[in-house]
């Protein structure tokens, strides 16, 4: 089974960063993935449902480590991706930013 299309639609809140749908084999489709910044990084977090006790239970999931490294990062990858194109052209005359430590031009006193 291949990741044929990964769909990223970013949010803006603290540590949920986007919803994601990923397609199989173009017939098969699996929606409400989220995107999470951890402590550690980036991760993905399969749909899942709250339960009554309160727990969460995941309503799709790989079934191995292999699988759930390749799905992360296909869409770890589209996700910066879809970030990139969502950046604004920079405008004639910018220049980037830059820190003082990557200033190439000696401040002297006169």
């Amino acid at each position: 089974m291949e990741i044929t299309e990964v769909r990223v639609f970013p949010v803006q809140e603290e540590k949920l960063k986007a919803f994601v749908s990923i397609i199989f084999d173009d017939c098969f489709v699996v929606s409400d993935i989220k995107i999470i910044q951890g402590n550690n990084g980036m991760f993905i977090s399969m749909p899942s449902k709250k339960r009554k006790n309160g727990t969460f239970r995941d309503i799709a999931h790989p079934l191995n480590n292999e699988t759930r490294r390749k799905i992360e990062e296909k869409v770890l990858a589209k996700y910066r991706e879809v970030l990139q194109q969502d950046r604004p052209a920079p405008e004639p005359g910018d220049r980037p930013e830059t820190q003082e430590s990557d200033s190439t031009t000696d401040s002297f006193p006169v």
